[in-house]
């Protein structure tokens, strides 16, 4: 089936010239700069040390996903993120720091490190809330609040974090962001999008607009096919787990 996304005349805007993927997709994703909306500066990159035994012999490598800064008042400074439970899911030696580092407002590198606190248990949940070890002044970046219901299906969507490809993210150097896509079904624990996200976007934030252009943070990044379809976690599944660290 063939879905057409439906675009407000602002994120027309916002969409830009759309560039030509490897695998011959029209790549929706646009590049983070200081034109961008600065709510943008709340999604950050998360990198978490992993260990995985192979032949009898254990690896170490670094697991790139993105995370985003969350609070339930979005005046105030913030540390606690949200990321996608397999990202965490090779986090064995916790002698070895999980670290997110974000873009401020001012264009600085804001590095923190983060510890688990709850997650999902498994891709049937693919949620993780974490608590950085200091928190990040509101001046510094400006923490996103949490959507109050599910999603609308109706409205557009935003997906941003910091893709590997080789492309406009610069190999996950670079936030990028889909600034308007559908949503074209939606269960209970599981949306599914026509939104462009690759591996290393896993664990971003599914952003939707309020009819005061408030940015509600109402999903997870989960997984994707890097061209045409992304799935994320909604926010309601885990709604109360959040509500027990964000005071």
């Amino acid at each position: 089936m063939t879905h057409q996304r439906k675009y407000s005349p602002i994120l027309l805007v916002l969409s830009g010239l759309l560039l030509l993927s490897k695998t011959g997709y029209a790549d929706s994703q646009q590049v983070f700069s200081a034109s961008s909306s600065p709510w943008l500066h709340a999604v950050g990159k998360l990198q978490v040390p992993g260990q995985r035994n192979q032949n009898g012999h254990r690896s170490h490598y670094l697991e790139d996903c993105s995370a985003t800064l969350v609070s339930r008042d979005t005046r105030s400074d913030a540390d606690i993120i949200i990321t996608a439970w397999h990202c965490l899911e090779f986090y064995r030696d916790l002698t070895k720091p999980i670290v997110f580092t974000a873009v401020a407002i001012s264009g600085e590198s804001v590095r923190r490190e983060a510890r688990r606190l709850a997650d999902g248990g498994g891709m049937h949940a693919d949620w993780a809330i974490l608590r950085l070890r200091r928190k990040i002044s509101s001046g510094q970046i400006i923490a996103l609040d949490i959507h109050p219901h599910i999603a609308d299906s109706d409205r557009p969507i935003i997906m941003a974090g910091y893709s590997s490809d080789n492309g406009v993210s610069n190999s996950g150097d670079i936030l990028t962001f889909d600034p308007a896509c559908i949503i074209y079904q939606q269960q209970p624990h599981l949306g599914d999008t026509d939104c462009m996200a690759q591996k290393g976007a896993s664990g971003g934030a599914v952003i939707q607009l309020s009819n005061n252009a408030e940015p509600l943070m109402c999903g997870v990044i989960s997984q994707g096919n890097g061209e045409d379809h992304s799935t994320f976690v909604p926010v309601n599944i885990f709604r109360s787990a959040i509500n027990l660290y964000l005071k």
